[in-house]
Order: C-alpha cells, then structure tokens, then sequence
C-alpha cells in the first residue's frame, strides 16, 4: 500500500555534530542501535506485511534495518542511489565550521542551487533520490499501490522524496523535517500520490489494508472506521 520511509537511526557523527557524508565505517551510536531495535515494535502487526527492504549501501542504513530483516526474514536490497549526499570537501567537517561558509546559506535557501566542492549538487541528489524511489516502487508497491516496502535511508534524501510527492519544489524541502528514525509514507498510485506520515518517531499506525489513500476526503480526514481519506 505505500513505501515507509526510514532515517537511519541516530548515528556517531550525529552524535559528534560531523557531516559524514560517505565516509565508510559511520555506524550507529548507542541511542541509533536502541531506536533500531525497537523498529519492528514501531510498525506493529503491519510488519508481517512488508514485502522486501530496500537502504543506502552506507552502514548506518544496515544496523537499522538489521532487527527488521531479521524479525520478518525479508529480502534487503542495497540501492546504490539511496546512499547519502556527496558532500566532496564538507565531508567529515563540523556542522558549526560549515555553517560559517557562504554555501551554507545556499544550501538553506535556494538549494536547488548548491553544489557541493568537489561532490554532488543538490538537485543532481533529488533527482536520483526520487528517481529510486519511483523505480523501487513500481517493482515492489504493485500496480495500485497496494503492497508494503521499507526504504532506508538519509535525512535529505528522504526530505527530497517527500517533497517530490508533496509537489514541492526542491528550494522549499528544508521546511521538511526528518529526524534519525524516524517514518514518513508516501503512496504512489496511478491516479495521485499521497503523503500519508512525515517524520513519525514514536510508533506507526497506518490504514487497514484495502484502505483508500489516493482519494482523499472534501474537507479533510473524518476519522470514521470507514475512512477512505489519507
């Protein structure tokens, strides 16, 4: 019925304030592995219907996706445009040196502008970001939408994704927050997409299954049992 969308959990160089980018060896820090383990409790008996769990090649994705493959023995898919931002010459420096640089306003502002020095251009991510998803999607969400996946990984791209399926253009993508963890869902359906949840960190309730979320409700969710909106 829709892919959720899963931040890797809170990472060390979270932890230390470092853009890691694709630095290898970043894994998750104590809090990252607890927010792991407790991802199959977070979706529930929904769980048993996921169909395969697709992540970033970066190890951060692998730990937190780890208890969930294991707890439904689903199938892992490593995607390489799933991975994080390259962020060339900002690689492993301090968010508060990089805040200092004249980029970074860019980066906030008009993102579909930056280039990072030496690495990856916003919009260059968005579109390989979006492009996976859509792709994955059509391979494992069905025709109309109504099968269940998992894609792990990173807070921009993640925030692209959601952005895309809002209508959003990139240079607003920044009012979307993402925290390590946490769940959004989106449906991609023949007929509209929907956003179902963004930034979810506690645990996920989604429509029963058979649900209609691409036609959503004049005026708004009514919060009956026969709801058909999102």
């Amino acid at each position: 019925m829709a892919v959720i969308l899963v931040r890797h959990g809170r990472s060390t160089a979270n932890t230390a304030s470092i853009l890691a980018g694709r630095t290898p060896g970043v894994g998750l820090d104590d809090t990252g592995r607890k927010q792991a383990a407790e991802l199959p409790a977070r979706l529930g008996d929904r769980g048993a219907e996921l169909v395969a769990v697709a992540r970033s090649p970066l190890q951060r994705c692998a730990e937190t996706v780890a208890p969930l493959v294991a707890e439904w023995d689903l199938p892992e898919i490593v995607v390489d445009d799933l991975a994080e931002v390259d962020y060339g010459q900002w690689t492993n420096r301090p968010l508060a040196e990089l805040a200092k640089e004249p980029l970074w306003q860019t980066v906030q502002r008009q993102p579909s502008a930056a280039v990072f020095p030496g690495g990856e251009a916003m919009a260059a991510m968005a579109a390989r970001a979006v492009g996976a998803i859509r792709d994955l999607d059509a391979r494992h969400g069905g025709e109309d939408g109504s099968r269940l996946w998992v894609a792990c990984t990173h807070g921009d791209i993640i925030k692209a994704v959601i952005a895309d399926a809002m209508g959003l253009h990139l240079d607003g993508f920044q009012r979307i927050v993402v925290e390590p963890a946490s769940l959004s869902v989106v449906r991609y359906h023949p007929r509209q997409t929907v956003v179902h949840t963004v930034n979810n960190t506690a645990k996920l309730s989604l429509p029963a299954p058979g649900a209609e979320l691409a036609g959503t409700a004049v005026g708004g969710a009514t919060g009956t049992d026969d709801e058909r909106g999102a």
